[in-house]
């Protein structure tokens, strides 16, 4: 089976693993990429948010109890979808089922356009971008998060169920489409350089403002060797822009 985009994760089972997956305690969401991404997007009281493959939306509930005036998230999984209207109950939030590469929000309806490891299962990364752009007020932020690129370029892990301690970087600028394991099954990743993903940044009118590698902090984990683990090699990377022009 090899899943792609957002439906990838309307399969029982797989959907079932992922909340396994989201619910460990040293889970790189958890420890490394959420701490960089919080730290980017700073307060959000008084923000109109859209969120890019909401997943459960549990960031949802918290930007709209942080302060947020309106979150919007999407998604192309019905699961999920399912899942994030749980989390965004008795919030002023909502959730919708709709493919990120569908995009077409009203001009300039939002103030910040976030997205947590989704956009690498996006084809057409500038079309997107360039959506989010116009979906934005001026002055507006896009911060986003995808797999690492070092990661995305070849996939060598081993079915063995053991903690992952090879990495290798192979056809690194052979960009496109990648056939990878994950959640115990075959899913696609669009893998891109990090050159590609802040020029396709740039195209689409941001200024880039911002690029993190989610480096681990040791204050994170309770757990030394999974520290050190996490320190041989970047696992997610975090682009913010602004729109700067009209």
């Amino acid at each position: 089976m090899i899943g792609r985009g957002g439906a990838f994760y309307d399969d029982s089972e797989l959907f079932e693993r992922y909340q396994q997956h989201r619910a460990w305690s040293l889970n790189p969401n958890i420890v490394m990429e959420g701490p960089a991404l919080f730290d980017e997007l700073g307060p959000v009281s008084g923000l109109r948010v859209l969120d890019l493959g909401c997943g459960d939306a549990e960031i949802g509930r918290e930007l709209c109890s942080a302060g947020a005036t309106r979150y919007r998230g999407i998604d192309g999984s019905t699961r999920m979808v399912q899942a994030a209207q749980l989390s965004l109950k008795d919030t002023t939030g909502e959730a919708v089922l709709c493919n990120i590469e569908d995009l077409a929000e009203p001009a300039e309806s939002f103030d910040l356009v976030l997205s947590r490891m989704a956009l690498h299962y996006v084809a057409d990364l500038g079309g997107v971008l360039r959506a989010c752009w116009a979906c934005l007020a001026p002055g507006g932020r896009l911060v986003f998060t995808v797999v690492h690129p070092v990661i995305t370029s070849h996939d060598a892990r081993e079915s063995s169920g053991e903690p992952r301690q090879n990495w290798v970087v192979d056809d690194y600028f052979v960009t496109g489409p990648r056939d990878q394991q994950w959640l115990g099954t075959r899913t696609v990743w669009q893998h891109r350089t990090i050159e590609d993903y802040v020029s396709e940044l740039l195209g689409a009118g941001f200024t880039l403002t911002n690029l993190r590698e989610c480096a681990p902090r040791r204050e994170r984990f309770d757990d030394d060797e999974e520290f050190e683990r996490r320190r041989r090699i970047p696992l997610v990377l975090l682009l913010a822009g602004v729109r700067t022009s009209s």
